[in-house]
């Protein structure tokens, strides 16, 4: 019965080792408790422990060694009696047999085979001691649930099994050759009436069973079609760390660092020759070097080295590029992955892979791996992508087997892209994309029919009119990707590293309807050797139809000088200010020679001039002051509505507008590209150049001391918690926010002539000013 339930379990597993281990964790307990049987029972269980570890020492030795596990067995068996059950439930399936997968079916099989022969053979108690089998085949059933498929026959064999341990199970028969039934030795009629009172339990028990079988039958046979409930839905995998989460952001960090080794990479093996004769537009050129240019580096058949894969991020919230990946622990065999319908060949590819300077879990590898060696992993099946969930040391070296497939890329003019719910995550464009973005999107959709048009568009419009350089820096939200696109290109916009390119080009592909993801990687010299902080890259991809997921390159060519963006990119323009009124046109003069025949009456009976120009004044100056009195309501309104309305995340917004106001009011605007913490450092220095140096710096008009104005860290602070962090600002800290800018806000007014001061709050630009 124990070894019906390792059957079981052996369903997720790769191969039949589990079930043989278990069978033989059955026979060595309870085996033991039968040689043991004539011992005293307190013996017994010390002895069978010795037992079970001896015998799981041995499991954990051959399984260790059948996987080439790295470090010493100390160290493997710790790691497994540790992190048995998580390992257990978070391991990717099919399940290869590792010390950490075993360790925790073996104990539990041993346990349970000592438990029923001591209970059912030394006790003589069969149904009880069935007990912790049928607990063990239960649990069996619960660990599988929906990941294997249904196996009745081996419930019925369970079952059988349990009644002939019942039926066998009998009481023996006396020592002395005599009848076993202790009724043989009473009177007839007591023997009688005992045997009534034992048909009447008997039936009565038959009808309770019969009720209850009844009762519980229908539970049952709904719960037949069924899914079983999955116990690693309970169970955390393995996470990436906030280094991990969006590599993205290590590109310009590695470009500033070109000479850093991070890895090497050694080619050990290929069954097939690579592939040639692959369109431009997928393959992507090796980043940027000293001089900005870029570089292509050629293997010894002509085709381009292969790239390998670092991290693949889906996940895009107009803030920052994530993995979004599901990681189960895996043994050296990876999951076949589902064969490209498009595909002309697939290739076999043999890498050994050192790490040097290389932080993170990530581990870098070629696309797809099937097998890996030296190294404990963690699997996304959907990015292909690996981790060490350890983390990775100086000195890591593993080796990867990898299945290279080769798309036919003449498919590609005519190919179309998926939609739905499959691939929603990859078509999501987050609100709040800027509108310069959108309308070049839709200029290069609209020209551009076809997806894989669409997507060469894009690839060539990025190519042609931007600058690769490698001191750009990080950042990829939508206020980076619009000065990248469209900031003047002396000021530092229409240039940036493989990150600005690739998430440039993603996001316009969504735009577009293109569903598709960025890369991160490594371009590796030619015939192997060390990879370097140079030879680290992003590059977009796009998912088609048969053809699964296409690298694009919209990096620029070697030795070309970019477009201007205004050259082929003109949006639209603003709508143009109305033409004045036709009846506020000022009429055309009485020519000098005929004499106006009004003026004669008004000389005559009408209101003098002096009235005239007296009452013209004075409802100037009324329609003057009522002007002045609705802006300076407006803008306490304004100003009431951003600090006191709605939730708290959009009064941080308004507090961080009346800050941003403030200070163009004051002549110092803020530039587009500045992140916030940039913002606080320009606010700061806005106020101490409007002190200036002169004697009543820092004094009221009535000659005391002014208060100092707080800085506005603690604003940006905020201000990257509402925005990073959605839902979790409090109304105090909006409360907050509010008096701060409203304190920075009137110590920069303060600093100002009292002239200024008056046409600070008379200033109409804040209602009108665009965010």
């Amino acid at each position: 019965m124990i070894g019906l339930a390792g059957a079981v379990l052996g369903a997720v597993y790769a191969d039949p080792l589990l079930t043989r281990l278990v069978l033989g964790a059955a026979v060595g307990s309870v085996g033991v408790s039968l040689a043991a049987r004539r011992l005293p029972s307190w013996l017994v269980a010390p002895l069978s422990v010795l037992a079970l570890l001896g015998y799981a020492t041995a499991a954990l030795w051959f399984t260790a060694q059948r996987a080439d596990l790295p470090g010493s067995f100390g160290t493997v068996a710790a790691d497994a009696a540790r992190n048995g059950i998580p390992r257990l439930l978070t391991a990717l399936i099919p399940v290869e047999p590792l010390p950490d997968t075993v360790i925790v079916p073996l104990v539990a099989a041993w346990l349970a085979g000592l438990a029923g022969a001591e209970v059912g053979i030394r006790a003589d108690r069969v149904l009880l001691g069935l007990a912790a089998p049928a607990g063990l085949y239960a649990g069996a059933l619960y660990v599988v649930g929906p990941n294997a498929d249904p196996t009745p026959w081996l419930t019925v064999a369970f079952a059988a099994a349990g009644a002939v341990a019942l039926a066998a199970g009998g009481r023996p028969a006396r020592p002395d050759g005599g009848s076993a039934d202790p009724a043989g030795e009473l009177a007839p009629g007591v023997r009688a009436a005992l045997r009534a009172r034992t048909l009447a339990g008997t039936a009565l028990g038959v009808v309770v069973v019969l009720g209850l079988a009844a009762l519980v039958a229908p539970v049952v046979a709904r719960q037949v079609g069924s899914t079983p409930v999955d116990p690693r839905r309970y169970v955390q995998p393995p996470q990436v760390d906030s280094l991990d989460e969006n590599p993205l952001i290590r590109i310009s960090g590695w470009a500033l660092n070109p000479d850093q080794k991070l890895l090497d990479v050694a080619t050990v093996g290929s069954d097939k020759p690579v592939a040639a004769g692959q369109p431009a537009g997928t393959i992507p050129p090796s980043p940027p070097d000293g001089d900005g240019e870029s570089t292509v580096e050629e293997g010894a058949d002509g085709a381009p080295p292969r790239r390998i894969r670092l991290a693949v991020l889906g996940d895009y919230d107009g803030v920052t590029w994530r993995i979004g990946g599901t990681y189960r622990n895996a043994g050296r065999v990876l999951p076949e992955p589902e064969p490209l319908p498009g595909a002309q060949g697939v290739e076999q590819v043999v890498q050994r892979i050192t790490i040097d300077s290389l932080t993170g879990r990530l581990l870098p590898v070629l696309p797809t791996p099937r097998e890996v060696t030296g190294a404990r992993v963690a699997y996304d099946q959907e990015s292909g992508t690996l981790i060490q969930p350890e983390g990775l040391t100086s000195g890591l070296s593993y080796s990867v087997a990898s299945r290279v497939e080769r798309p036919d890329y003449g498919l590609l003019p005519s190919a179309s892209v998926p939609s739905g719910d499959a691939v929603a995550r990859f078509l999501r464009v987050e609100p709040g994309a800027p509108e310069q973005m959108q309308q070049l999107a839709a200029q290069l959709a609209e020209e551009n029919g076809a997806p894989h048009a669409r997507a060469d568009a894009i690839e060539t419009f990025l190519a042609e009119h931007y600058r690769l350089v490698a001191d750009a820096p990080s950042g990829h939200a939508y206020p980076n990707l619009n000065f990248f696109l469209f900031g003047p290109s002396n000021g530092g916009g229409q240039r940036g590293t493989s990150e600005q390119f690739a998430a440039a080009f993603a996001v316009l592909g969504r735009m577009t309807g293109l569903p598709t993801r960025v890369v991160v990687g490594f371009q590796p010299p030619a015939g192997g050797g060390p990879v370097r902080g140079a030879d680290a890259l992003a590059w977009p991809e796009v998912l088609f139809d048969d053809l699964g997921w296409v690298a694009f390159d919209p990096l620029p060519k070697p030795n070309t000088r970019p477009k201007p963006v205004e050259q082929d990119f003109k949006p639209p323009p603003e709508d143009p200010t109305p033409p004045p009124d036709e009846a506020t046109a000022s009429p055309e003069a009485t020519p000098s020679g005929t004499p106006d025949p009004g003026a004669a009456s008004d000389r005559d009976g009408g209101l003098g001039t002096p009235v005239l120009v007296g009452g013209g004044s004075g409802g100037l100056l009324l329609l003057l002051a009522g002007l002045a009195t609705l802006v300076v309501g407006l803008r306490r309104a304004q100003r009431r509505r951003r600090l006191a309305e709605g939730a708290p995340a959009q009064r941080i917004a308004g507090a961080w507008r009346e800050v941003t106001d403030a200070l163009r009011l004051a002549g110092r605007p803020v530039p587009d590209h500045l992140a916030a913490t940039e913002v606080a450092e320009h606010a700061r220095t806005s106020l101490a150049g409007a002190a200036g140096p002169g004697p009543d710096a820092g004094t009221t008009p009535a000659g005391g001391l002014r208060p100092a104005a707080p800085p506005v860290d603690d604003l940006a602070a905020l201000v990257n918690l509402a925005a990073f962090a959605p839902g979790s600002a409090t109304d105090e800290q909006a409360r907050q926010a509010g008096e701060l800018a409203v304190a920075y806000s009137a110590g920069l007014r303060a600093d100002r002539p009292w002239w200024r001061r008056v046409l600070w709050s008379l200033h109409p630009g804040p209602l009108r000013w665009r965010r």
